[in-house]
């Protein structure tokens, strides 16, 4: 343990990670010190920042600890919440790391280096066992488990007596369950499904699920049934692992049981969803699972009464209703009324959830109070409708449209058939004032004219700043004057610059099919030298370009998999009509897997890339 005097005695500018050296730290740590709580609390979540960043450790984590220990003791105030951190970073999981691309912040040498500080400090932070206060108990009994490991056996014993002592005594029946996961750690944890108290209970079941993973047996469904619909359940905000609390734990294990999960998920509903962990739980049954759609989306509406933010219930309703064939009546019906009587904050996210339900009623709701995102859904799921929607597209460009909402109002025409043509003003406009400039671009190529104007804009579009603005443009140009001279010197420019994400200008070359034929020598490095998604947009350029499947095929088949890089490869030779058999048992199992093999978030509004891997997968197969 170092005291606040020795902080200079690290050399902590040769200490850092993503954000930089770490010379912020010593005088981040003073702060704790000071009278002001604010600057005291700003400083804790800047130590959180930096030790911890985006869930990876950096090299100034484990210098930090002996003066973090000393703090815990010394400054005032603040005694749970500096050994919270200590429990975090010594809870840390390396695989948590997000992109495997992405260089990791905190080596195992730089973890090892943090917990064996944690570990010598260990016996002076134990008096925090029996702190007066609840919340620094607790925060102990974390930081205790996390290097439980690695206590040496002339401490093992005091500790496993002070945490046994927690767990029989404590007043606090959550204290007395933290104790029981401590004392789990050290493997001298009783029996305690039959305990009186619900929360040890649920500690016990916790780890008997753990150990024991899915299917759960019934006794440990019935504890979490019954016992994690109790108010005081979701009071943990104590991190056992990591930044996972017991509640987020468990409704993990619980996903990882569909059935079980679904079980639980409706009693927790049905006694009021109090924190809504049913909901929540039944929304990770789906991220899960496929196929649990619509027992979710019963049990998501049932929510919709006891939830405190129905607007947040209702987005992540709109996106898996869209997963269902057909949507049943009495689903509808729900959504219709929360649509038609809620207050406009959850009215339009309830309408945007009935008009992916592709409910008849909804449309005429979009038309009495339009949005663009409104609009744009139900262009999506009544094409048969443009003429009706078609005016309102208009009106909302015509209004000033930008950014997200202007590019969603642009792509919804694509489905509106001829009625689409009517808009070509207000794409011209979009373009000349560069507000959903790559959108604009790339309709006119599908409804522009060839007319002074048009092509005058998508001429000078191709000289814009933004390399994704000009090849999109130079493909428009090419699709409405039929010279691809344009395209070619524009492509050629950019594709030969080494910059930016080639894959998204190769993908545009579809339309130019084998007018693109004098870009092939770059195509071809990008096909054999690029990354993977540069190697795939090559493929796919390639094959359009030479219709011969000889060279893009088995860079495809290669790149195939479970990746979005690997969807859009299966897609491309969906597209070619070529299935590999050497791709076959893999396709077989992305077809037949009961779970989710690609992740999505419920708040996308897109297809959930897992059902497009099914349903190219089952493609393929059936191509032979």
């Amino acid at each position: 343990m170092r005291s606040p005097a020795e902080l200079d005695d690290v050399r902590w500018s040769r200490l850092g990670n993503a954000l930089g050296p770490a010379e912020d730290v010593p005088k981040l740590i003073r702060v704790l010190y000071g009278d002001d709580a604010e600057a005291a609390d700003e400083a804790l979540y800047d130590l959180f920042d930096y030790l911890h960043h985006q869930g990876a450790i950096s090299r100034a984590s484990g210098p930090a600890v002996p003066f973090l220990a000393h703090a815990a003791l010394h400054a005032p105030g603040r005694r749970d919440k500096v050994l919270v951190l200590l429990a975090v970073l010594a809870g840390h999981d390396p695989s948590a790391l997000a992109p495997p691309r992405r260089p990791r912040i905190g080596s195992a040498a730089a973890f090892a280096e943090l917990r064996a500080e944690l570990r010598a400090v260990l016996p002076e932070l134990l008096p925090c066992l029996e702190d007066p206060d609840r919340g620094v108990r607790r925060a102990a009994l974390r930081t205790v488990a996390a290097v439980a490991d690695l206590v040496r056996d002339e401490l093992r014993s005091l500790v496993v007596e002070r945490v046994e002592t927690l767990y029989a005594d404590d007043p606090v029946p959550a204290v007395r369950a933290d104790a029981l996961v401590v004392l789990d750690r050290f493997g001298r944890a009783p029996e305690s499904l039959d305990s009186p108290l619900p929360q040890v209970r649920l500690a016990a079941a916790q780890l008997a699920a753990e150990r024991s993973g899915p299917p759960y047996a019934a006794e440990l469904v019935a504890v979490f049934t019954e016992d994690g619909a109790e108010p005081d359940f979701g009071e943990d905000d104590h991190p056992w692992s990591g930044t996972a609390t017991q509640e987020q734990r468990i409704t993990a294990l619980l996903a990882g049981d569909p059935d079980a999960g679904l079980g639980v998920a409706a009693r927790w509903i049905a006694a009021g969803d109090i924190g809504s962990r049913g909901s929540w739980l039944a929304g990770r049954v789906a991220e899960k699972w496929r196929d649990r759609e619509h027992e979710v989306l019963e049990l998501s509406l049932a929510a919709l009464p006891h939830t405190s933010k129905p607007a947040s219930l209702l987005r992540t309703i709109a996106y898996w209703v869209e997963c269902l064939p057909e949507p049943d009546a009495a689903l509808r019906d729900g959504l219709h009324r929360y649509a038609t009587t809620a207050d406009d904050e959850t009215a339009e996210p309830a309408l945007h959830a009935l008009v992916n339900a592709r409910d008849p009623r909804a449309l005429d709701l979009v038309l009495s109070r339009p949005t663009g995102r409104l609009i744009a859904a139900a262009a999506r799921r009544f094409p048969e409708a443009g003429d009706r929607l078609v005016p309102l597209i208009r009106r909302e460009l015509a209004a000033g449209a930008t950014a997200g909402d202007g590019t969603a109002l642009i792509q919804a025409l694509a489905p509106l058939g001829a009625a689409a043509h009517a808009a070509l003003p207000e794409l011209a406009d979009c373009l000349r004032t560069g507000r959903a400039a790559v959108a604009a671009a790339r309709r006119l190529g599908v409804d522009g004219e060839n007319t002074p104007e048009i092509t005058g804009l998508l001429l000078d579009a191709t000289r814009s700043g933004r390399a994704l603005s000009r090849t999109v443009a130079a493909v428009a140009h090419f699709r409405v004057t039929g010279d691809p001279e344009t395209a070619l010197l524009t492509y050629q420019e950019v594709l030969s610059s080494g910059g930016g994400q080639p894959y998204s200008h190769l993908i545009g070359l579809e339309p130019m099919g084998a007018a693109a034929a004098p870009l092939l020598p770059l195509v071809e490095f990008l096909l054999e030298r690029g990354g993977p998604a540069t190697r795939e947009g090559a493929a796919e350029a390639h094959l359009w370009i030479t219709g011969s499947p000889d060279r893009a095929v088995p860079v495809l088949t290669a790149l195939a998999g479970t990746t979005g890089v690997g969807l859009n490869a299966l897609k491309a030779l969906a597209a070619a009509g070529c299935s590999p058999k050497d791709l076959h048992p893999a396709l077989r199992s992305y077809a037949s897997s009961p779970t989710r093999l690609m992740p999505d978030s419920p708040r996308s509004g897109q297809v959930h890339p897992d059902d497009e891997l099914r349903t190219v997968s089952r493609l393929l197969l059936a191509m032979g």
